[in-house]
């Protein structure tokens, strides 16, 4: 029972639900009607929304796609900094921020279906390694503009973000480790595996990002 009550655990808890809430999939049924579970590439993430409602609506699916972004941002963020604020030790800031993101890709609201935990991961990074995740986000905007495809533009991103993290920090402020970092971008590295395969095969889709 002290398991259940220890404040770590129940903040873990939390993180993974919150991680889980999957708004590209709320905010598509609410505003366009469509089920993006059901359609496209079957993520909820904001590029899958931006294919999906544009066949409808083109306007509103930028929209959507960027709010989209926005809040799955936002739940890495905000339990990060929640996490911080609170006193928790860095170790703890890492371990929410990684179940932030594996709520996202495995959300208990979805049958533990999700996304491919971008967005979210950007966000958690955002507060843990700001100045490697800016560099993420300019490969990406550049790879996303040059290639049009969202998931090369992505895992260039990531991997930006891990390389500049070991040249900028030997060793990860506090945690002295980048374990952590790590087995997040696995994370979102092993969401990407059919992404990939097609990569290899050319088959990849190009859209507008």
């Amino acid at each position: 029972m002290d398991f259940l009550t220890n404040p770590n655990v129940l903040f873990y808890l939390t993180a993974y639900i919150i991680g889980g809430i999957p708004f590209g999939y709320i905010l598509a049924k609410i505003f366009a009607n469509v089920n993006i579970k059901k359609s496209g590439s079957h993520s909820i993430g904001a590029t899958n929304v931006l294919r999906v409602v544009k066949q409808k609506d083109p306007k509103l699916a930028k929209k959507l796609a960027i709010t989209t972004v926005i809040f799955d941002a936002l739940k890495g963020t905000v339990l990060v900094f929640i996490a911080k604020f609170l006193g928790f030790p860095p170790a703890v800031w890492w371990m929410v921020g990684i179940l932030t993101v594996l709520g996202h890709c495995y959300s208990p609201f979805l049958k533990f279906e999700g996304g491919k935990g971008v967005a979210t991961g950007m966000g958690v990074l955002m507060v843990l390694l700001p100045i490697e995740t800016i560099i993420g986000i300019a490969v990406w905007a550049v790879v996303g503009k040059l290639s049009k495809i969202s998931s090369l533009a992505s895992l260039s991103g990531l991997a930006a973000v891990v390389i500049s993290s070991f040249i900028i920090h030997p060793k990860l402020p506090y945690v002295e480790s980048h374990a952590p970092l790590l087995l997040l971008a696995f994370i979102i590295l092993y969401k990407h595996i059919p992404n990939l395969v097609r990569l290899i095969k050319g088959e990849e889709q190009k859209v507008a990002i």
